[in-house]
């Protein structure tokens, strides 16, 4: 017998062994599938599905630091992605305020200040969203606090502080 022969048997015996085996088990092992399934964590979207826009006020040009408090309150009852905004906008008409224009600094959990870069798109200013993401508890509120200075004493703007929700 020649070995390609032989190789071909040994192949048939193989698939007549599994379906025998197949048909021993019953139609329930033919439906139960044998691969296994791996379950991921719940990972949040990495970008907001919406906002909570708060009460906007005039941009003072004063030299002064003003604080902004951005608060948000999850009343849902899981636990929730979130991360405080602080947009500065320039007037539709311009002059578009530059970052240089405004000094943002924000107060970390132990009361001391650190500040902000600001990102600049379109005349408005912003502060980042992905360094500012925490889970908030359900039932939990947000409080962040930012100080702003207008280096610039001839800019005009609204400050709009905000909420991403993720």
């Amino acid at each position: 017998m020649s070995s390609k022969n032989s190789r071909l048997r040994v192949a048939f015996l193989a698939v007549a062994v599994a379906v025998a085996g197949l048909a021993l088990a019953g139609p329930a092992a033919a439906a139960t599938p044998q691969a296994t399934t791996v379950s991921t964590p719940q990972q949040s979207p990495s970008i907001p599905v919406d906002f909570v826009d708060l009460a906007t006020s005039p941009l003072t040009a004063d030299g002064k630091s003003h604080k902004v408090t951005v608060t948000y309150h999850n009343d849902s009852a899981t636990d929730r992605t979130v991360a405080p905004q602080l947009l500065v906008e320039s007037p539709d008409a311009g002059p578009f305020l530059d970052p240089s224009d405004v000094k943002v600094e924000s107060r970390s959990a132990g009361g001391c200040w650190r500040t902000v870069e600001l990102g600049s798109q379109t005349g408005t200013l912003f502060t980042d969203l992905t360094t500012a993401q925490r889970r908030l508890p359900a039932g939990g509120t947000l409080t962040q606090v930012y100080r702003l200075t207008v280096t610039d004493p001839t800019a005009v703007g609204t400050i709009h502080p905000r909420v991403a929700l993720y």
